[in-house]
């Protein structure tokens, strides 16, 4: 144990200032009452419920599904038509949409395991990594800048994303994921690009004091740490006892000491546009760290060493983990179960629409309660039993009957089913989603034939729209050469804080300032604007006229609903869009231009099923 006043505690005060070493730290005991709050209880063994006269039950997730609806006398909904289950599987594993062609040939697959081989082919697609890449880029505060005033260019962050998608589509498995996230420098052949998920966050180079910087720096991380692999708001401790959760300042400061012998400062200036003194992550070595006295790094009070929150820590022993690598290897322990239920919630929530704790980076006193806490146990448990494989839990959910509910439906069975779960709750049938920023410019640049399938390298910037640009400063968006970099996928993207590309933040994108566990979903008229009037908008749409048969108007309104909505259009919807079509101004293309803007607007387009 390290006293105030040792050689490391004077160390440290000379750094930060003079320590303060009459403070002394008191904290609150951890009482049983803390420890029975859910989120911290062990996991133990859960009993899969075994539901009566339930049917459709293709594995246990059903069970426990079943068993909370039968009091409300539901069942699970009617399973949603082929058609519906192909393009939910495209849009949820790909963010893109299926072939007109690869729908019919799924509709009219007479094999009794096409769905599973179907699943097990997007799984294996390179597009998996690409689209799971963003959900945890959301997690990570991920962007290419350093935001604040300056937001300047972070020239080698687009490697962080890069390895993201490579270990997403390897199947890294999620411990081991989490490891190189945490010590990737330290562990097998020094992988330091995983570690730029600890150095995503803002960052302030131009700072007066360097001292105040680095407090910044490894606070936002610690913080983010702590929300993203535990669940838990433990930012809330660095300056003051947790007000809701058994969490103390020390608490906080003794998780931030796994990180403060790996943080240092490179002065190199690297350029006019370039940020200086880039935060890098080096070596192993932990360190005591001062703590800060109401959150002042300017007062430093008594040293403490390493250790994970003591809530977090198993009931019999301490956790004994020494360094990063050790703190990531104590994160998926036995003892430790707010890893696995923090995980296993956000792979249902992304399945779902909406997680079995509706509060994802928060499951202390102050979170929500879960919907389904056993099914929550059982998934979590479920995690290491399948050798930590996302892929496995992805099909693991996926092949569930509750998965392939439908979203919609009619009739007195219908009706009842909307009063009796009006939020769905209780999964009673699945949940529509709309398509976000990305997926949208995704499936616009596919079916439009447009996509560019280059992979990886530094991120791109097309094009912004002439308002925005008579707005910026020089080189704030230099437009990227290739006309075919343009046209890549959405993930592969230049990510500047300070100007997010104008099409995803209408569509909710966050702006990588904290952890976004969950993405709100507006609805704003600039969003339909958006997709009328914009520059990006009409090309996609023009290139979508091009494309279609002349000078054969039907075949041609067939072909936009093919490739728009994966079907052929009813009687009704051809006649309508031929008279649309004949009420346009003009000849040539343009009124399928039109036509196609207005499709694209429909909630058949924006929503999945």
């Amino acid at each position: 144990m390290i006293r105030p006043g040792s050689s490391i505690a004077l160390l440290t005060g000379l750094m930060l200032g003079q320590a303060e070493e009459q403070h002394t730290i008191v904290e609150p005991p951890i009482t049983q009452n803390d420890r029975d709050h859910w989120a911290w209880r062990p996991l133990g063994r859960t009993t899969v419920p075994q539901p009566p006269q339930a049917k459709r039950l293709a594995n246990p997730i059903d069970r426990f599904i079943t068993a909370r609806l039968q009091p409300y006398r539901l069942g699970l909904a009617p399973e949603a038509n082929r058609r519906t289950l192909i393009r939910r599987l495209h849009f949820d594993l790909l963010g893109l949409p299926p072939s007109a062609e690869a729908v019919a040939a799924f509709e009219t697959d007479p094999r009794p395991d096409a769905y599973e081989r179907l699943l097990d082919s997007l799984l294996a697609s390179p597009a998996y990594g690409e689209r799971w890449a963003q959900h945890w880029l959301d997690l990570a505060r991920f962007a290419e800048t350093d935001g604040f005033e300056h937001d300047k260019i972070r020239p080698n962050a687009w490697r962080y994303r890069d390895w993201l998608i490579d270990a997403l589509n390897a199947d890294l498995p999620y411990d081991r994921f989490v490891l190189h996230q945490l010590a990737g420098d330290t562990v097998e052949a020094g992988d330091a690009l995983a570690t730029g998920f600890l150095l995503a966050g803002q960052d302030m180079p131009d700072i007066n004091l360097n001292a105040e910087r680095r407090h910044m720096v490894l606070n936002e991380m610690t913080s983010t740490v702590g929300s993203v692999f535990l669940g838990l708001s433990i930012g809330c401790a660095q300056c003051h006892d947790h007000k809701a959760d058994p969490i103390s300042q020390a608490d906080f400061y003794r998780l931030r000491a796994y990180f403060e012998g790996s943080l240092t400062f490179n002065e190199q200036e690297l350029g006019s546009n370039r940020g200086r003194g880039r935060v890098m992550a080096v070596g192993n070595k932990p360190v005591p760290t001062a703590f800060a006295v109401r959150g002042d790094f300017r007062r430093p009070g008594p040293v403490v060493p390493p250790a994970v929150p003591r809530i977090a820590q198993a009931r019999e022993a301490a956790a004994t983990a020494t360094d990063r690598a050790g703190l990531a290897r104590w994160m998926s322990t036995p003892g430790n179960p707010l890893f696995q239920r923090t995980i296993a919630n956000r792979l249902w929530q992304f399945h779902f629409v909406r997680p079995l704790v509706s509060t994802p980076n928060d499951l202390g006193k102050s979170g929500a309660q879960p919907t389904h806490p056993a099914l929550l146990d059982w998934l979590a448990a479920e995690l290491p039993r399948r050798e930590w494989s996302l892929k496995a839990m992805h099909r693991l959910l996926l092949t569930s009957a509750t998965y392939r509910q439908a979203s919609r439906g009619e009739g007195a069975d219908w009706a009842s089913r909307l009063k009796s779960d009006p939020d769905n709750r209780l999964f009673s049938r699945m949940n529509r989603r709309r398509l976000d920023g990305e997926a949208l410019r995704d499936t616009l640049l596919t079916i439009s034939g447009q996509s560019t399938q280059r992979a990886g390298g530094p991120g791109v910037r097309p094009p912004l729209p002439r308002e925005i640009t008579s707005t910026l400063l020089r080189n704030q968006w230099p437009v990227s050469k290739s006309v075919e970099d343009h046209h890549r996928r959405s993930v592969y993207l230049f990510a500047r804080r300070n100007l997010r590309y104008p099409f995803f933040e209408l569509f909710d994108r966050p702006d990588g300032t904290v952890p976004c566990a969950r993405r709100k979903e507006s609805t704003t008229a600039p969003q339909s604007l958006i997709l009328l009037n914009s520059d990006f908008s009409l090309a996609c749409a023009h290139a979508l006229a091009k494309r279609l048969a002349k000078p054969d108007e039907t075949k041609a309104v067939r072909e936009l609903y093919g490739w728009l909505f994966q079907r052929q259009p009813d009687e009704r919807e051809l006649r309508l869009a031929k008279r649309f079509l004949a009420a346009q101004n003009g000849e040539g293309v343009e009124p399928m231009v039109k036509l196609a803007l207005a499709l694209i607007n429909l909630n058949e387009f924006l929503f999945v099923d």
